[in-house]
């Protein structure tokens, strides 16, 4: 058994360590402030599609012991920051989602997160590609609104057509006979049908306004009011997703109290909701624009490898 050695050749490993230390330079040259958050925190992520996970902190010498969360992403961490006035910043950090395996996925992965107060989505979108372009020596990335995939991949009017109409699609080059929501059954379809097209460097804005997450909702990227977020994929996988992000406070606890519905809806357990989150953005978080990019994912790309298991040392399986 040789299970004690890493996956990823030295060579990659040395090749990870300059990918890394080019993105370094990158926000150097710019003057952007690096930092560093809790990977533990006593609330948890809301999105009831993400598992993150639980342990138990026990004061020494006994004592209540209280539930901990590992973060999915330094999110809101880093806008507590910016709400204490940080001003631009970013990092790289390990972050943890459970149940999460196989040729692109870790429980354990690299993420870089970055905010850029003064932007909107569109010059983070920018940004983003300048640093892809930087580190993979590709051209720039073609802007597409969902809607418009849509329409190019599966021919329909996403913003005309019925729940029925994308359950048909759904059924039909999916092969889901379940029962899905509307989100749930545009989720399948961009997921199955669009995301393996878009090869070259992409970047896909105008989200449906019900997917809008963290990000506002805004009137003029597509021709209904749309989530002002963006996803970039190359080779059909998905590198980015960023936000114009939320700054209302009373908001963004609705939105918290309605993915905690979610949960409950989808037979899970609620999780505790960030108040010090809500409470940074009542002290007020600057007008901003944020993304977390997959630095595992961006080295794979750079190096041509099949499965992150070339680029990580020690993997899920080996841990």
């Amino acid at each position: 058994m040789r299970e004690w050695q890493p996956t990823a050749s030295m060579q990659n490993l040395r090749r990870r360590a300059q990918v890394i230390d080019s993105v370094r330079s990158f926000f150097a040259a710019q003057g952007i402030l690096e930092v560093d958050t809790p990977s533990l925190s006593c609330a948890a992520v809301s999105d009831p599609h993400l598992f993150p996970f639980a342990t138990d902190f026990v004061p020494e010498g006994g004592g209540q012991a209280q539930t901990f969360y590992l973060h999915t992403s330094p999110e809101y961490p880093m806008k507590r920051l910016l709400a204490a006035g940080s001003g631009a910043i970013w990092q790289i950090c390990k972050v943890y989602r459970n149940g999460e395996t196989g040729r692109r996925h870790n429980p354990e992965f690299s993420m870089l997160e970055w905010y850029r107060p003064g932007f909107d989505h569109h010059r983070l979108m920018q940004e983003v590609d300048e640093l892809v372009q930087l580190v993979l020596g590709c051209g720039p990335a073609r802007k597409v609104t969902y809607a418009q995939l849509f329409a190019e991949h599966l021919r329909v009017d996403m913003h005309q057509c019925s729940t029925d109409d994308l359950a048909s699609l759904g059924r039909r080059h999916c092969g889901f006979q379940g029962e899905l929501d509307r989100d749930g059954w545009l989720n399948l379809l961009f997921s199955h049908c669009i995301e393996p097209q878009l090869q070259q460097p992409t970047m896909v804005f105008a989200f449906p306004a019900s997917q809008a997450a963290l990000a506002r909702v805004v009137p003029d990227d597509d021709s209904v009011p749309s989530a002002a977020r963006f996803e970039m994929f190359i080779e059909g996988m998905e590198l980015a997703n960023g936000y114009f992000e939320l700054t209302d406070p009373a908001e963004q606890l609705r939105r918290f109290e309605k993915d905690q519905m979610q949960r409950r809806a989808l037979g899970r357990s609620p999780l505790p909701i960030d108040s010090r989150l809500v409470d940074a953005l009542q002290q007020g978080l600057p007008d901003c624009a944020g993304v977390a990019l997959g630095i595992d994912r961006l080295i794979m790309l750079a190096l041509g490898a099949a499965s992150i298991d070339e680029v990580i040392a020690f993997p899920f399986a080996r841990a």
